[in-house]
This record gives C-alpha cells, structure tokens and sequence, in this order.
C-alpha cells in the first residue's frame, strides 16, 4: 500500500479539462462509425438470448444464497451486462490504444500543448469508461424490459458496471503500454476468454472444483459479477463490499503502472 502511495504521489496530476479534449477528440473520431462502437454490446446480448433463454429453458431453475431460486436466464442476464461493461472497457484500451500510441503517435502530439501524461491516461481510460458504461445502460435497459431485473437494487448495477469498466480500462491501458506488436494481442485474448466463461457467468462459483473456485475469486470479472449479480437479484451481504474494494483497489494499482509507463514511454 504505501509504494501504491508513493506511485500516486509521482503521477502527474491532470491539468483542467485536458483529459476531456482527449475525450472529446474521440467522440468526434466516432460520430461516423457508432456502429463499430456497438458490437461490443451484441456479443453479451446473443449470449443472454440463446443461452440465458435457449440452454435456460433446459435448467428448472438456479439456487443462491438465502434460499432464493430464480431462473437461469436472471442468473445469467448480469453476468451479461458485466461482460459488456467489460467489452467496452478492453476495446478501446486494447487495439485502439495500441494504435493511437504505437503508430499515430497522436499522444507526442499532444504532450507538444498543455496537456500531461496524466491527462492521457485519464483521457483514454474516461474514454473508454465511457463506452463501457453505455454497453452497461442498454443491459440495464433490456434486463429491465424482459423482466430479468429481480429487485428495485438494480438501479444501483449501473454504477457497479462503471466501476467495473474503470477497473477494466485501468489494466486495459497499463496492459497495453506493455504490448510489443500486434502478435502480442494474442495473449490478451487467451486470458479473456477464460475469464468471460469461467468467472461465474453460467455457472455459480460452488459447482466449481475448490481449486478453481480459489483462481476465479482472483479475477476482476468475476467480482464485477458477484456485484452486479447481487445487486440485480436484490441479495445484499457483505461480500459485495469485498467486491468493491477488490475492484477499486486494482484500479489504483492499474492506473499507477499505467501513468508510470505512459512517462517512460512518451517523455524518454
């Protein structure tokens, strides 16, 4: 905790409204291709439709905590909008990012005007939060529309999505600044995949082996949707907290590599 301390002392603040320029310079790169911006959100909505309905209807229903049962296509919907809080996020700190700073060099650009590489950082990542937490809306928006919205607390998943795509764009970027070629993307996807199907999306974490179960409680996706799950089902305890304070703390850490390399990178 105290080198997470030191880290945030060194990183250099934003100045102003320097990390909105960023945003605003990505809005109007996509005013012309929302489209592109959208298919981040129909990969989880195919998954709550064919499986959450289609396996569902196979599945006589799903036991949580407190002994409340409810269907498999509840279960499954906020594991969804998690998904897609995800997507949104890793999107655009992932290729986009590695475009903007690898080949356009639009950041050296940048740092040429009153902007800092902590307006960079916080630029990209408020960018891509952005996105994120519009796939999260149109979850919340569908859910709530299908019934798949089990207690009043839901209102409150949106807020949790956020976090989560904070959290996710924070590792997205200081990921990214580690990235060497395109190539290396490939092991990007190897760890997602993984993490989009056994971070208990389909499945509750108890049917899990006891080792696994250890591995998944690990990872951010999973606590963003044990969160989103809780509150979307309307059962609260203190493992949500935990939840919280897991993904808040990875985003700290995150967001200290990210502006300690984005230095290395961009003022060497």
């Amino acid at each position: 905790m105290m080198a997470v301390g030191r880290g945030l002392r060194s990183l250099p603040l934003p100045s102003g409204f320097g990390a909105a320029h960023l945003i605003e310079r990505n809005l109007r790169h996509h005013r012309r291709h929302w489209i592109i911006m959208l298919s981040g959100f129909f990969e989880p909505l195919v998954y709550l439709l064919g499986i959450g309905y289609g396996v569902g209807s196979l599945v006589p229903g799903i036991h949580l905590s407190g002994g409340r049962t409810v269907t498999y296509a509840v279960f499954v919907a906020p594991a969804m909008m998690a998904s897609a809080a995800m997507n949104g996020a890793v999107y655009e700190t992932s290729h986009n990012f590695f475009y903007k700073l690898r080949h356009q060099k639009i950041y050296d650009a940048a740092l040429s005007t009153p902007l800092g590489v902590g307006d960079v950082a916080l630029g990209e990542i408020g960018w891509a939060l952005i996105r994120g937490s519009i796939y999260a809306l149109g979850f919340v928006v569908i859910m709530t529309v299908l019934g798949l919205a089990a207690s009043p607390w839901v209102v409150l998943a949106l807020p949790a999505a956020v976090l989560l795509g904070f959290t996710f764009a924070s590792v997205g970027v200081a990921t990214t600044t580690f990235v060497r070629n395109w190539q290396d993307f490939d092991l990007v996807q190897l760890f997602l995949l993984p993490l989009f199907l056994f971070s208990a999306t389909f499945t509750p974490l108890s049917l899990y082996p006891p080792a696994l179960q250890v591995i998944i409680e690990l990872t951010p996706l999973y606590h963003g949707v044990d969160l989103i799950r809780g509150l979307s089902t309307g059962i609260l305890g203190p493992g949500l907290l935990v939840d919280v304070l897991y993904l808040a703390l990875l985003s700290t850490i995150a967001l200290v590599i990210a502006g300690a390399r984005l230095r290395f990178l961009l003022l060497k």
